[in-house]
C-alpha cells in the first residue's frame, strides 16, 4: 500500500469511528415518548412536565444524558392525538407516558407491546384499558384522575355555596371523554330526594360552549361543573368568562379556571400525579412490567375559592367553605 493511500484510510477511519461510536451510544440510551393532551403553553401543563422531570431526576434519569425524550402536544385535537400516537409507537420507545383518557384509548387501539404509563386517565377499568386497578394486566398502568364520587363532591360544593341551586350541568366533549354520560346516569339513578338535578352539557366547539352556557344561565338557579376533558382544558379561559357573563356558579377540576375568574376549583394535585408517574417510568425502564404495577389514584387534592367572582355573582361564601379552602383569590 502506498503511504498516501494508507494515510487516507487511517484519516478516514479517524473520522468514521467517532460517528459510529456516537450512533451506538445514542442507540443505547433509552427513549421515552410523551404525549400530552392539552396545550404546551398552558400553565397547568408546564407544572406537570416540570414535576415529571423532577421525578425522573430523583430516580437518576437526566434528559440529554442517560435518557432521550420525544414530546408531542395534541392541543385537545382528536386527529393530532391519532397522528402522534402512531408517530411515537413507530419510534419504538422503551416506555410511553400518555396523558388523558382519549390518548390512552388511542394507544390501546393500535399498540399492545410498548409499555404505557398513563397520567390523569378516567375510568381505565370501565373503558377496558386495564383489567383491574390492582392487577392491570397487559402493557398499561398508571394514575387516574377522577371518579363518580368526585362529581358528587362537586355537586355538594355547589349546593353549599348556593343553597337555592336546583340543578347543575357537567360540561364535556363526549367524543373525547365518553365516561361522563354513564357516570351521570348512575349518579341520577342513586340520587336522594334532596339532591340537585344533574345533566350533561355536550360541547365540541367554543360556539357550542357559549350557546350552552347562555341557555343554562337563562334557566335560572343552575350551576356548572367543568371536569377533566381535553376540550375543557383548552377552553378554560373562555369557560370562566362565559360562566361569569351568564352568572353561573361553577366548580372546575382545573386550578387555572379559578385563576381566570371561575368561582371554585376542587381536584387532584395533577403535578403530584406526574411526579409519581415518573417513578413508574423508572420501574419499567429497570425491567418491571406494567401488568404488575397497580393503577394508583390521586392522594392530594386542592380547593380554591375566587372571592372576587363570588361577590360579582352576589354570593356570600359560607364560613365553613372558606375554612376548608387551601387558597382564596381576592
Amino acid at each position: 500500500m502506498r503511504r498516501r493511500d494508507f494515510i487516507t484510510v487511517v484519516g478516514g477511519a479517524a473520522i468514521v469511528w467517532p460517528i459510529a461510536a456516537r450512533a451506538q451510544q445514542a442507540q443505547s440510551v433509552p427513549l421515552l415518548g410523551v404525549l400530552m393532551a392539552g396545550l404546551e403553553s398552558a400553565a397547568d401543563n408546564q407544572k406537570r412536565i416540570a414535576a415529571f422531570r423532577r421525578g425522573l431526576a430523583d430516580a437518576g434519569w437526566h434528559e440529554g444524558s442517560n435518557i432521550r425524550i420525544e414530546y408531542r402536544w395534541s392541543s385537545g385535537n382528536e386527529e393530532l392525538i391519532r397522528k402522534y400516537v402512531e408517530e411515537l409507537v413507530a419510534l419504538r420507545p422503551e416506555v410511553i407516558l400518555a396523558n388523558s383518557t382519549p390518548v390512552v384509548g388511542e394507544f390501546k387501539r393500535i399498540n399492545t407491546t410498548v409499555p404505557v404509563i398513563f397520567a390523569l386517565a378516567i375510568d381505565p377499568v370501565g373503558l377496558g384499558d386495564v383489567l383491574s386497578l390492582s392487577h392491570p394486566g397487559g402493557s398499561m398502568t398508571g394514575f387516574t384522575f377522577i371518579n363518580p364520587e368526585l362529581i358528587g363532591k362537586w355537586m355538594d360544593l355547589l349546593k353549599v355555596m348556593t343553597p337555592g341551586l336546583t340543578g347543575a350541568a357537567v360540561m364535556f366533549n363526549p367524543a373525547t371523554t365518553p365516561s361522563y354520560d354513564s357516570w351521570l346516569r348512575e349518579i341520577a339513578a342513586s340520587a336522594g330526594a334532596d339532591a340537585i338535578a344533574i345533566t350533561a352539557l355536550h360541547v365540541s366547539s367554543a360556539s357550542e360552549m357559549e350557546a350552552g352556557l347562555k341557555a343554562l344561565g337563562q334557566t335560572g338557579h343552575k350551576g356548572l361543573i367543568i371536569g377533566p376533558d381535553p376540550f375543557n382544558q383548552v377552553f378554560l379561559k373562555q369557560a370562566a368568562q362565559f360562566a361569569q357573563e351568564y352568572r353561573l356558579p361553577t366548580v372546575s377540576v382545573y386550578r387555572p379556571f379559578a385563576d381566570a375568574g371561575g368561582l371554585m376549583e376542587y381536584g387532584p394535585d395533577t403535578a403530584d400525579i406526574f411526579r409519581r408517574s415518573a417513578a413508574y417510568v423508572d420501574r419499567v425502564l429497570k425491567g418491571e412490567k406494567p401488568a404488575d404495577l397497580p393503577v394508583q389514584q390521586p392522594t392530594k387534592f386542592e380547593f380554591v375559592i375566587n372571592l372576587k367572582t363570588a361577590k360579582a355573582l352576589g354570593i356570600t361564601v359560607p364560613s365553613n367553605l372558606l375554612a376548608l379552602a387551601d387558597d382564596v383569590i381576592e
